[in-house]
């Protein structure tokens, strides 16, 4: 394979290799610029490039932060982040795991929940693991009830199923005895019919 080939076949695989810039964002080498493009978490790239020393993600509408986005980034100094709804729920855990780890806290005292009710405003860093893990229990619990819930409707439309085809089944055995009854009356009126006319006293 001649070297210019293998040139164009590379490049071919190149935006395989090297992450994506998000949609309507800049980004340089070391900066990523995504401040104010009504990005979602839909809209983060699976992973970002390496050299990002700074990225911005503020003002967006992020809700949480997808689990392990900042893990390689050995070069990262500060990601900024306020100013999106973030969901204190179980999808915030590794966000909040990645801002302890981080050695100044203070600058990250704008990102706080949006939601729910009860940590509204809350620092998303100083927040216990036990206040987020009770919010994915009410989830939990909230989804075996939605469950057991659906169950007992199923429960409730197979016992009038099961009541329909009793009372059909009923039915139609009285249909078939009160059939049978009519042809059993039928046959007696035939043979009644009949047999005069085969006496041996009729002449022909």
């Amino acid at each position: 394979m001649s070297s210019g080939i293998l040139f164009l076949f590379l490049l071919g695989f190149l935006p395989l290799v090297i992450p994506a810039c998000p949609v309507r964002c800049k980004c340089a080498t070391n900066i990523i610029d995504c401040t104010s493009k009504d990005l979602t978490v839909a809209k983060l790239p699976a992973a970002f490039r390496p050299s990002a020393e700074i990225i911005h993600l503020a003002y967006n509408r992020l809700t949480y932060i997808p689990s392990g986005l900042f893990d390689n980034l050995r070069s990262l100094q500060v990601v900024y982040l306020q100013g999106n709804p973030w969901e204190c729920n179980c999808d915030i855990l590794y966000l909040r795991s990645w801002l302890q780890w981080q050695q100044n806290r203070t600058i990250y005292r704008d990102v706080r929940c949006a939601s729910p009710a009860r940590m509204q405003d809350r620092i998303i860093a100083y927040l216990t693991e036990d206040e987020i893990i009770s919010t994915c229990q009410y989830w939990y619990c909230s989804l075996a009830l939605l469950s057991q819930l659906s169950l007992f409707i199923l429960l409730v439309l197979q016992g009038i199923l099961v009541i329909f085809i009793i009372v059909y089944l009923r039915k139609f055995r009285r249909m078939t005895a009160e059939a049978w009854s009519t042809s059993q009356d039928l046959h007696q009126n035939v043979d009644t019919w009949v047999s005069p006319s085969r006496s041996p006293y009729n002449s022909d």
